[in-house]
């Protein structure tokens, strides 16, 4: 029986909070794997080649809005033009240390984003997104 717990992937320019948000996880027992990337290309790219796995559980992308190169939206945007059953196995939920309510507006026009939440991640949060996919 395959584990019924989802895959995470954190992709947050600071290495710091990557590190936090993987430990947070580890610790709540509710996780498939973990990934974290710095760069969201690089992210972006496993996702492009991921293709469609059926049987696998959905995997939460936990995405920070504010990072150089190509910040949370520039990510979403990508995203949303990806075949849509690659994009079927991916739940986002953005995260900033930032509450503009720019981006909470902008957030409404992605149908991708599932909710956004306030840094720094802690183990509420992270019961909230498992509970919600």
């Amino acid at each position: 029986m395959s584990n019924p717990f989802p895959h995470f992937i954190i992709i947050d320019d600071s290495q710091l909070d990557c590190f936090i948000g993987e430990k947070i996880i580890q610790n709540s027992g509710t996780f498939s794997s973990i990934k974290s990337y710095t760069q969201p290309t690089e992210a972006f790219e496993e996702i492009k080649k991921s293709g469609p796995i059926n049987e696998e559980p959905i995997t939460i992308i936990v995405l920070d809005i504010q990072m150089p190169i190509m910040n949370g939206f520039q990510f979403v945007e990508a995203f949303e033009q990806l075949p849509k059953n690659i994009q079927s196995k991916y739940a986002i939920f953005m995260y900033s240390s930032s509450n503009n309510e720019n981006d909470k507006n902008r957030m409404r026009n992605h149908p991708s984003i599932r909710k956004f939440y306030s840094k720094p991640i802690s183990k509420e949060i992270i019961a909230s997104i498992v509970g919600s996919v």
